[in-house]
C-alpha cells in the first residue's frame, strides 16, 4: 500500500518565504531607530543620575557629548526638556522618526522618554 505523501507545497513554501522577507525587511529597518533611542534614553538617565543639580547648559553640554560618542542624530541638545520636580533632576525628550520601507509605503515612530517615569 502507498502511504500519502505529507509536507509543505511549493506554493507554502514561497507564500512562507516572503513573509520571512518582509519580516527580516521590517526588523532591519527598525532596529537602528530602536537602538538609538533606547541609546539617548540611556544617555539622559546616566545625565540625570550623576549630578543631580546640574544646570540646564550643563545637561546640555552633557547629552552632546553623549551623543557624539553614541551617534545620536535624531534628536540634539536644544529638543531635550530640563526641569526639577521635587527636588530632582528630569530630563526628557520625545520625537517622531518616519522610517521609509519602500516605495511610498513608511512607517511613523513616537518615541518619548523621562526619567521621571521608570
Amino acid at each position: 500500500m502507498r502511504r500519502k505523501q505529507t509536507g509543505i507545497s511549493l506554493g507554502g513554501l514561497l507564500f512562507g518565504g516572503m513573509i520571512l522577507i518582509f519580516a527580516s525587511l521590517l526588523a532591519m529597518k527598525l532596529a537602528p531607530s530602536y537602538i538609538e533611542y533606547f541609546n539617548a534614553k540611556k544617555a539622559i538617565y546616566s545625565i540625570a543620575n550623576e549630578n543631580p543639580d546640574a544646570s540646564v547648559l550643563d545637561v546640555r553640554k552633557s547629552f552632546d557629548a553623549r551623543a557624539t560618542i553614541d551617534d545620536i542624530t535624531s534628536i540634539r541638545a536644544a529638543d531635550i526638556e530640563v526641569t526639577k520636580d521635587r527636588g530632582l533632576l528630569v530630563v526628557s525628550f520625545a520625537y517622531r522618526k518616519e522610517i521609509r520601507l519602500f516605495s511610498n509605503v513608511s512607517i511613523c515612530i513616537d518615541f518619548a522618554a523621562s526619567t521621571d517615569q521608570p
